[in-house]
């Protein structure tokens, strides 16, 4: 007895070495998934490429890279002035600063950073040192005898690598770095007089 399917299929008219095939409909999952994957391929292109809603994957890994970079950067031991100067014109880096600033800072400091209790950090007059690493030392050892502790085991390497980034963002690497004297806690600190000519 002959399959009905047999009788229903035509062949195809050509023949490879006496082989012939059915001339069979494709099944409804292998059309749907390829109907599908075709409206698939006109909706990606339509969001990433036309109306550009998302961003494309290679602009995307790009960005994801450069953030992986700079968080490395953040967590890496060996510091230097000159990557505490990079990260201090990151945006994300100065902002996880800021933060880290204000809870922990700001109370001697000012969030203006412009000192009451603690010293004015945003002018060019520093009492312990104004390269970024002198500044990161300060920040993780502290200065007791003048009230301000120690934040190293309290912050972490990465917070107070941020702090730094965020205080030397108010600053710029060429700029002069002048002994201010030596600090009164309480004190408003005038800047040392400088010869008119």
């Amino acid at each position: 007895m002959k399959n009905t399917s047999e009788e229903q299929d035509p062949l195809r008219p050509h023949s490879y070495d006496g082989i012939q095939e059915y001339d069979k409909r494709l099944p409804n999952w292998w059309l749907f998934t390829l109907y599908g994957a075709i409206v698939y391929a006109i909706g990606y292109w339509v969001f990433y490429h036309e109306a550009r809603i998302g961003l494309e994957p290679g602009v995307a890994v790009e960005m994801q890279m450069a953030e992986n970079k700079i968080a490395a950067t953040r967590n890496a031991s060996a510091l230097s002035d000159d990557l505490l100067w990079k990260l201090s014109q990151d945006s994300q880096t100065v902002e996880a600063g800021k933060a880290t600033f204000l809870a922990n800072c700001a109370s001697c400091h000012l969030p203006t950073l412009t000192g009451q209790i603690g010293p004015n950090l945003v002018d060019e007059f520093w009492i312990h040192g104004g390269k970024p690493l002198e500044v990161v030392k300060t920040i993780n050892t502290g200065v007791l005898e003048k009230g301000m502790p120690t934040w190293g085991p309290v912050l972490g390497q990465q917070k107070i690598t941020e702090v730094a980034a965020f205080i030397m963002s108010h600053h710029q690497k060429d700029e002069p770095v002048k002994q201010a004297p030596p600090w009164i806690p309480g004190q408003v600190m005038l800047a040392p007089a400088t010869a008119v000519n």
